[in-house]
C-alpha cells in the first residue's frame, strides 16, 4: 500500500477540487491511501455525503495557508502549520509514497530543498515536466524553472537525471537527450550552453546535441536540457501559443456558416487535438533531486491535473524511480571542483 500526502490549498479553483481528485484516485487505485492536508472541518464539510473509505483517506489538520504572493523562504520558516509545510514536515519523517501540491511554487521548491534535501552527489534538483510532441510521444523538458541561474555541472546532473527518468518512466531504452540552444551547431550559444555540450558529449547518455526552441515538440528528441530561466520562458510560450491558436480556430470556426458547418465535420478529430495538448492531462512537474517524492502540479489544476499528479506519484513509487536515479548519480560523480 503507498501513502500520498496531498496538499489540500494552493490550488486556484480551492480545495473542492483537490478532494474531488483524490476521490477518484482511491476509486481508481485499490493500492493507495492519501493524506489530506489542511482546514479539517472544511474538507471534512467536502466530503459529507460522498462514499469513500475513511481508512483510505484520512486528514490531518492544518490551519495556515502559503499564498503566491508571500516570500517563499520565509514563508516555509514561519507558516509551520500551513498545509504546505506539514506536508513537507511529514514527508521527511517518511512512511509516504510521495506529496502532491498546487501551492506557491518558490514555496515548494524552497520547502523541498530546504527540509527534503538532495540526493547524494546531486548539485541541484529540477523541474521536470513532460510535453505533448507532434509525433504523439512526449518530451520531459528539464528545468523548467527551479533554478533560474545554472552551471555546467547543474545542467550536466539534469541530463543525466532526465535520461533515466525517460528510461525508467517512460520505457525509452536509450532516451535521446538535447540541449537547448539558438541554434545546432555544436559552436553555437553562450558560455554556460558551449561548456555543457562538450561535456555532454562524454557522459553516458544518448546526447544528440542543440535543439532550438521551435522544435521543441518535434519528436526528435526525448529530453530537453535547460537552465530554468530559459525552460520556463518556453514552456510559458508552448502554453500560450497553443492556447492561442486553439481560441483563433475557435473563433473562426463560429464566424460564418460555412465555418459552423465545417466545425461540425471536424469536431471529433479536433477533440482529440485539444486533449493531445491539453496541459492538464499531464499533470504535474516532479522535482526530481530531493530525496523525496514532490510533484508540484499548475495552480490552475483541475481534478484532472490533479488526478494525473497523484497517480504520478504513484507510478514513481512503483517503479522506484529515487532509487535509479541515485544510483544514476552515484555511478557518474562529477566533480563540482572541476566545473566552471
Amino acid at each position: 500500500m503507498f501513502k500520498i500526502l496531498v496538499d489540500a490549498y494552493g490550488a486556484d479553483r480551492g480545495p473542492s477540487e483537490v478532494v474531488a481528485a483524490c476521490l477518484v484516485a482511491l476509486a481508481r487505485h485499490d493500492n493507495i491511501e492519501i493524506e489530506l492536508v489542511g482546514k479539517e472541518q472544511e474538507l471534512k464539510n467536502f466530503l459529507a455525503g460522498k462514499k469513500y473509505d475513511e481508512n483510505r483517506l484520512t486528514i490531518t489538520n492544518a490551519d495556515e495557508i502559503i499564498t503566491c504572493n508571500e516570500a517563499p523562504v520565509e514563508a516555509i520558516r514561519t507558516k509551520k502549520n500551513s498545509s504546505l509545510v506539514v506536508c513537507i514536515d511529514k514527508l521527511k519523517n517518511g512512511g509516504y509514497a510521495g506529496m502532491v501540491s498546487a501551492g506557491s511554487t518558490g514555496a515548494v521548491l524552497s520547502g523541498s530543498v530546504l527540509k527534503l534535501g538532495r540526493l547524494s552527489g546531486l548539485s541541484r534538483p529540477a523541474l521536470a515536466p513532460m510535453l505533448p510532441t507532434i509525433k504523439g510521444g512526449r518530451v520531459l523538458l528539464i528545468d523548467c524553472g527551479a533554478n533560474v541561474d545554472c552551471k555546467p555541472i547543474n545542467l550536466c546532473h539534469f541530463a543525466l537525471m532526465g535520461s533515466e527518468y525517460m528510461r525508467v518512466i517512460q520505457g525509452v531504452k536509450q532516451p535521446r537527450v538535447a540541449l537547448l540552444n539558438v541554434g545546432t551547431e555544436e559552436a553555437k550559444g553562450n558560455e554556460l550552453t558551449k561548456t555543457s555540450y562538450e561535456i555532454m558529449q562524454k557522459l553516458p547518455i544518448n546526447f544528440v546535441g542543440n535543439i532550438e526552441a521551435r522544435d521543441a515538440l518535434s519528436g526528435d528528441c526525448d529530453v530537453i536540457v535547460t537552465d530554468g530561466f530559459s525552460g520556463n520562458v518556453l514552456l510559458k510560450s508552448i502554453e500560450g501559443t497553443i492556447q492561442a491558436l486553439l481560441s483563433v480556430i475557435k473563433s473562426g470556426l463560429k464566424s460564418t456558416l460555412k465555418g459552423k458547418i465545417g466545425g461540425l465535420i471536424i469536431k471529433k478529430p479536433l477533440k482529440a487535438v485539444l486533449k493531445r495538448y491539453d496541459y492538464q492531462a499531464y499533470g504535474g512537474s516532479p522535482l526530481l533531486g530531493t530525496k523525496q517524492i514532490v510533484v508540484k502540479t499548475h495552480g490552475s489544476a483541475d481534478v484532472t491535473s490533479l488526478l494525473t499528479s497523484i497517480e504520478q506519484v504513484l507510478d514513481f513509487a512503483e517503479k522506484d524511480l529515487l532509487t535509479k536515479l541515485g544510483n544514476t548519480l552515484s555511478e557518474n560523480k562529477l566533480d563540482i571542483d572541476n566545473f566552471a
